[in-house]
């Protein structure tokens, strides 16, 4: 779980992100969450834009997949949705949050 702080780093990172993947009519399917968990492994933070042809809110669609991929929403606005996740690997450099004062 992300505090205040740390959401509000990863909002400034995540909007110069391009969005790596797009959720159309299909919705959410289960070969979507397996391309997306990859992703979050090789990066730990990416951008998903959610067509408008799509039957869901963005704000839905992200609260779905922040669940299925057990990864936190940091940020869902319009139509841009910004996922985080720690990866376990090991041979990525991970994201590193500013330390508090």
């Amino acid at each position: 779980m992300l505090d205040s702080k740390q959401r509000k780093y990863l909002s400034g990172l995540g909007q110069k992100l391009d969005p790596v993947f797009q959720i159309g009519k299909n919705g959410i399917e289960g070969a979507v969450i397996g391309e997306l968990s990859d992703v979050l492994d090789a990066r730990e933070l990416i951008k998903v834009s959610v067509n408008r042809n799509c039957e869901y809110s963005a704000r839905e669609v992200a609260d779905a997949l922040a669940s299925e991929l057990a990864a936190d929403t940091v940020s869902c606005v319009g139509s841009k949705i910004v996922l985080y996740r720690r990866s376990e690997r090991k041979d990525i450099k991970h994201l590193e949050f500013p330390k508090n004062k």
